[in-house]
C-alpha cells in the first residue's frame, strides 16, 4: 500500500487555524486526529453519542481501545475545503489519519 503525507489547514471551532501533518492511505476507516495533538494544542472535544471499540490493521487492539471523543474540524488543502467530524485516538507519526468516511 502506498502512502502519501499532505499538510494542511485546518480550522477548529474556536477559529484557530492550525497546520498539521496529514497521512493518506492510512487504511483508516475513520478520520482520526491523535490524542496527542489534541492535547498539545488545547483543541476542544466533544462526546460520540455512541462510543466505538477501535482495531489496528493487524486487527490487534489500539491503546485507546474505545473511541469516545470527536472534533468538529474543517480541513483545508490547495482551497479544497472539507467539513467532518474527526475520532480522537492514539496515532503515531501523524496529526490525522485521512480515512474512508
Amino acid at each position: 500500500m502506498r502512502e502519501l503525507i499532505v499538510h494542511p489547514t485546518i480550522k477548529i471551532k474556536d477559529k484557530r487555524k492550525l497546520k498539521v501533518k496529514v497521512l493518506i492511505n492510512s487504511g483508516c476507516t475513520n478520520t482520526t486526529i491523535a490524542r496527542k495533538t489534541v492535547e498539545e494544542k488545547e483543541i476542544p472535544t466533544k462526546l460520540l453519542p455512541k462510543p466505538f471499540n477501535v482495531y489496528n490493521l493487524d486487527r490487534s487492539r489500539n491503546g485507546e481501545k474505545v473511541i469516545r471523543e470527536f472534533v468538529p474540524l474543517e480541513i483545508n488543502s490547495n482551497r479544497h475545503i472539507k467539513q467532518i467530524d474527526v475520532v480522537v485516538s492514539k496515532i503515531k507519526k501523524t496529526d490525522l489519519f485521512l480515512g474512508h468516511d
